[in-house]
């Protein structure tokens, strides 16, 4: 995978060998489909030429779905600018999925632009760091405001107390500090059951007309 700074020639080099090597694959793959699908990947970095040539050569072939892969940027506003171009670009009628990226303030900001699916180890990998995600927003249980707050872990949805079997945030605190393992899978489950939430949410949104 190509960083954000390699040179012209060699993200070009890059984009042509991912072109062949998916081609090669849905070939084989469309031997037998076995009930499958397939998802071809958009590559190009942020060169948005590069991209529209992707964006070309996916909608010529018979992928199911489209992968926004690649660098997107250095930060949150470059991966933006760089959705809103692609939008116009994508093969319409398929599912479109982002690579790498599902943190909570990505993912909302990302689905207007047509984004429908994400994936990232990111939710589990602060978790185990001791960062909970709150519909008010992220914090970190392992500071010590924390050590005697019997409440729910979010406040405001109290329907995800049932991931951690209603641990509190002093209990938390105190499996952080004391380096239970037990911390690392109620902190996993306890920010996969937020990001599921906030998808439910978006979801209900689009349904509604409000996206």
């Amino acid at each position: 995978l190509p960083s954000n700074d390699v040179g012209a020639s060699a993200l070009r080099a890059s984009v042509s060998r991912s072109h062949r090597w998916m081609a090669r694959s849905l070939a084989e793959h469309e031997r037998d489909r076995a009930g499958q699908a397939m998802y071809g990947v958009l590559h190009g970095g942020t060169d948005r030429a590069l991209r529209a040539e992707s964006a070309a050569f996916l909608a010529g072939a018979r992928f199911d779905g489209t992968a926004i892969g690649g660098s997107l940027g250095a930060d949150r506003a470059e991966m933006l600018g760089l959705l809103a171009d692609l939008r116009p670009a994508l093969p319409a009628g398929r599912p479109v999925h982002l690579l790498g990226i599902a943190d909570e303030l990505s993912v909302p900001a990302a689905v207007p632009f047509g984004i429908d699916s994400f994936d990232s180890c990111w939710p589990t990998r602060v978790a185990r760091h001791g960062t909970l995600l709150t519909a008010a927003g992220r914090f970190n249980v392992r500071g010590t405001a924390h050590a005697r707050d019997f409440g729910p872990i979010d406040r405001d949805v109290p329907e995800l107390a049932d991931a951690t079997a209603g641990a509190s945030r002093a209990y938390m605190h105190h499996l952080l500090k004391q380096r239970e393992p037990l911390f690392a899978t109620l902190a996993s489950m306890h920010n996969l059951a937020f990001m599921n939430w906030r998808m439910q949410r978006l979801r209900e949104a689009i349904l509604n007309d409000e996206l």
